[in-house]
């Protein structure tokens, strides 16, 4: 298994800047796929931002230009810078990871609460 832990989440005001970081467990998996989910009560669950092993990159139309996903060299970690906060970036947001190998296999944070509010 794979264990996801989050962090960077918080408070900031419209215009804020903030890092998400998601650093996996486990290094035996081959993490091909990584990004980035958010939620809002009652509603579904949104891709945000991902980024493939080899460094491909896709971004939902509501964050182009604001936010940027990146991956460490060990493939294990995924990053999520994000500018120009707006209040209805507001979510919980999760980290995902998808395992080819062994696999194939879907992993998720916890979540972190974002927060774009004056």
């Amino acid at each position: 298994q794979v264990e996801l832990v989050e962090s960077g989440g918080g408070l900031v005001q419209p215009g804020g800047s903030l890092r998400l970081s998601c650093a996996a467990s486990n290094r035996i998996f081959r993490l091909n796929l990584m990004g980035w989910y958010r939620q809002a009560p009652g509603n579904q669950r949104e891709l945000v931002a991902s980024i493939t092993i080899n460094g491909d990159t896709n971004y939902a139309d509501s964050v182009k230009g604001r936010f940027t996903i990146s991956r460490d060299n060990a493939k294990t970690s995924v990053y999520l810078q994000m500018n120009s906060l707006k209040p209805e970036d507001t979510d919980v947001y999760y980290c995902y990871a998808h395992s080819a190998s062994p696999g194939p296999l879907d992993f998720w944070g916890q979540g972190t609460q974002v927060t774009v509010s004056s």
